[in-house]
């Protein structure tokens, strides 16, 4: 699996999360909502430090990663990161 960030979605964690060379993003399970493979889950993202990564992305110095534990969650799809333009917020894709 991998983590695929578009430039777009690099430019909107810069300007609306001011991410900076040198972070970290995680993407990673949370419970509530839903996604296309499980009821009852969605996918949520923070600044967080990796602990037991199981998946890495680097784009201009700034890491997104997913930890071994919410892999479960992508059914071994990669993960795509852009942005809606019209609702200018992140949007994810599986595949």
């Amino acid at each position: 699996m991998q983590i695929i960030v578009t430039d777009e979605a690099v430019k909107w964690f810069i300007e609306e999360m001011e991410v900076e060379a040198g972070d970290t993003i995680r993407f990673y399970a949370r419970y509530g909502g839903s996604s296309p493979f499980h009821e009852g889950f969605s996918l949520g993202m923070t600044r967080d430090e990796p602990v037991h990564a199981g998946v890495t992305k680097q784009v201009d110095d700034i890491t997104y990663f997913i930890e071994q534990d919410d892999l479960w969650f992508f059914n071994d799809h990669d993960l795509h990161v852009s942005v809606n333009s019209e609702l200018d917020e992140l949007a994810y894709a599986y595949k």
